[in-house]
């Protein structure tokens, strides 16, 4: 999972003269020891289709030599001898230790090495400081200071493939069909409990689990343990875009480095790239594994951080049934409106059952606004969702049968936006429509204004990934081609600049960045470039409304015509495939978390309308967008978001991720400059619509 990182590394370290231009070792600290032909020049070509390989091409081991001084020195001399003086190094916290002991000692070892006549004193002074910068990779995401480790969604899709497959094994029949085979036979499944091992430490034994499931609760329980099938496979667009923002932000850091700065690690807070001091992340690592041993429970998820201390109450709360003596007199309806998309199910399940949770009467609502005005609208209870995180689509897109309800709460969500607002805009008439709201973003073009990320985003983003890395292995040992694929998301570039980067594209061309034909010129000529000298293949993603007259089919004739003798060219239009599948991990979390704190922040609102015996909000404070920004889930009143909102195209006037179309173009080999903050994203932005 860690090829993203060193790729990115090198595309950065290649355009820079500052850096030395020399893979970081084979073998971890080991090949830093041994020094020799396991220190060798990266160059562009050595890194092309590092991207969809799991595990690590350069190779990563245990080093028993560098816990000694006189291993360290060892690895000190072959630093020196090659002019090394930046060093990034990606593992977990004993690695990022080791890292840190490494350049505190480098004065030291470099006089032991001067004193040994290993090394010149001129060599010596050139190698004075060594800085280092560090990226953590690990599928346990156990390290302090990280939302989330490199390698942990790609291990998590390992196991949500496992589970979705035990859990169809697991399936009570009710001899309906509802639930597969053994329709209208009323046969069942195999009435078991199944234990599912993963890893990621301080896991437990399994077979005294299974032990105890089956004398105390006299289930027959199978066990399965996962092992190092975790660990493999293609990394997930998550962990690639990760990694390759990490290595970005690693290059950075090394670039800014002085002898005084102190050693930091490249974290991800919320959806932004952060540096921090590395030995205090280690520190608070050290202390959670304490507590841990020690049994103090409690200060381990509080030292873990807010973001897995809310992920772990939302977990409880959802896995450990205590429903409420007392029922409230609330109704509470949830709609789905607009596309289908992945992890829709897992917010409804979520909802439902934290509503249940604070004795709530929760409905669902049929067929998005339409099933609303129809009178499409039937009770929903706790059983009903078993199983709903894992199902991709709609459930509530099914018809059903009338009920007849006064709601009293509302909460339509996915990308329901502007029937939001039209719901809004209807309390002066109706006064029905005067309760709480909340939108929770759902759809695959991620253009929801309020929210960095919307629910289905990512499992689209996966399918586009996975299915580029097929194409282009399909013309593996062919002559060099080039595939031009389209991509959907309306006028939004998103996942087309997304996919970029996840799979090694060339270009994405997308509404936002305006590209005119002078533009389209300079990347056919670039290409042609590349084809004829380094790479066998290239790949030119196209958002589907990026421009009107520059269609998939133009672009593809212009480059088959322009590559005639290098290249040959093949289009592909992914349609709507990017809107099916199994719900990601991501979106199955991401999904869970937003209709849970939905349900809790209508329950509040609740409160505070609730004037003499009913129930009354039309303030702008009672009709809000649930979505990410940043570093935390807020609630932003939809009046305040108007303004934020380009209602022609369909997208929020801002967007995050145009900051990450440098790396991009970097990555794609244009020699460009790195800015990739907000203003200087702005002003390109600007300055391209003018010129087109």
């Amino acid at each position: 999972m860690l090829n993203s990182d060193f790729y990115t590394f090198l595309c950065l370290h290649i355009t820079s003269v500052v850096l030395n231009g020399v893979c970081p070792p084979p073998q971890g600290y080991q090949g830093l020891v041994d020094g020799g032909d396991n220190i060798r020049p990266a160059s562009w070509e050595s890194v092309s289709m590092m991207l969809q390989l799991g595990g690590t091409v350069i190779g990563s081991a245990r080093c028993q030599d560098f816990r000694t001084k006189e291993g360290r020195a060892k690895a000190a001399c072959n630093l020196v001898k090659l002019g090394i003086t930046n060093l990034c190094v990606i593992g977990g916290d004993g690695s990022l230790t080791g890292a840190n002991q490494f350049r505190t000692e480098w004065s030291e070892l470099l006089a032991i090495l001067v004193k040994a006549g290993k090394i010149s004193a001129e060599e010596a002074k050139r190698s004075s400081h060594l800085n280092i910068v560090g990226m953590v990779g690990s599928i346990d995401n156990d390290f302090c200071g990280t939302d989330m480790t490199i390698g942990t969604d790609s291990a998590l899709h390992r196991i949500m493939e496992v589970v979705d497959a035990i859990t169809t094994t697991a399936q009570r029949y009710d001899g309906r069909g509802e639930c597969g085979g053994g329709e209208g036979r009323g046969e069942f499944g195999h009435q078991r409990t199944f234990i599912l091992e993963v890893m990621g430490r301080h896991c437990g034994r399994l077979m005294e689990v299974k032990s105890l499931v089956s004398k105390k609760l006299g289930y027959d329980t199978r066990a399965t343990i996962l092992g190092h099938v975790q660990r493999g496979g293609t990394p997930s667009a998550f962990d690639r875009i990760l990694g390759s923002r990490m290595g970005v932000e690693a290059v950075m850091a090394l670039l800014e480095a002085t002898p005084e700065t102190p050693a930091c690690v490249v974290s991800l807070s919320g959806n932004m790239a952060v540096r921090l001091p590395l030995m205090e992340c280690v520190q608070v690592t050290k202390d959670v594994t304490t507590a841990m041993a020690e049994g103090r429970f409690d200060d381990a998820v509080k030292l873990r951080g807010k973001s897995f201390e809310n992920n772990w109450n939302t977990y409880k709360l959802l896995a450990h049934v205590h429903l409420p003596e007392v029922k409230t007199n609330i109704n509470i309806a949830i709609v789905n409106v607009g596309a289908p998309c992945a992890g829709m199910n897992a917010a409804v399940r979520s909802a439902v059952r934290i509503g249940i949770l604070q004795g709530h009467h929760m409905l669902a609502v049929h067929d998005g606004f339409e099933g609303l005005a129809q009178g499409l609208i039937e009770p929903i209870d706790w059983a009903k969702v078993g199983g709903w995180t894992g199902k991709g689509g709609s459930m509530l897109g099914t018809k059903s049968r009338k009920f007849s309800v006064s709601l009293s709460v509302a909460l339509p969500f996915c990308q329901a936006f502007a029937g939001g607002l039209e719901l809004v805009k209807a309390r002066e008439k109706y006064e029905e429509l005067c309760i709480p709201m909340v939108i929770i973003p759902a759809t695959v073009s991620n253009n929801v204004p309020g929210s960095d990320f919307s629910i289905g985003a990512d499992t689209a983003l996966n399918t586009i990934t996975m299915t580029c890395d097929r194409i282009k292995q399909s013309a593996a040992g062919t002559k060099r081609r080039v595939f031009i694929i389209e991509t959907m998301g309306g006028y939004c570039g998103y996942l087309a600049t997304m996919a970029g980067l996840a799979s090694g594209a060339d270009a994405a061309y997308i509404f936002e960045d305006a590209f005119n034909i002078h533009d389209l010129e300079i990347n056919v000529e670039h290409l042609v470039e590349k084809m004829k000298t380094t790479v066998k293949r290239g790949l030119i993603l196209r958002n589907e409304g990026c421009n009107p007259n520059y269609t998939t089919d133009f672009i593809y004739n212009l480059y088959s015509q322009e590559g005639k003798g290098v290249f040959d060219c093949r289009k592909n239009v992914l349609g709507h495939m990017q809107q099916g599948g199994t719900p990601t991990p991501f979106d199955r979390n991401f999904g869970t978390k937003m209709g849970a704190k939905s349900v809790l922040w209508i329950t509040d609102k609740l409160k505070e309308c609730y004037r003499h015996g009913r129930i009354f909000a039309n303030t702008p404070d009672s009709a809000c967008v649930l979505g990410m920004k940043k570093r935390a889930l807020v609630f932003q009143p939809l009046e305040e978001l108007k303004e934020q909102t380009d209602f022609e195209h369909r997208i929020p006037k801002t967007q995050w991720w145009l900051r990450l179309r440098p790396i991009l173009k970097i990555l794609a080999k244009y020699k460009i400059a790195l800015d990739t903050t907000e203003k200087a994203t702005m002003e390109h932005i600007i300055k391209k619509r003018g010129q087109v």
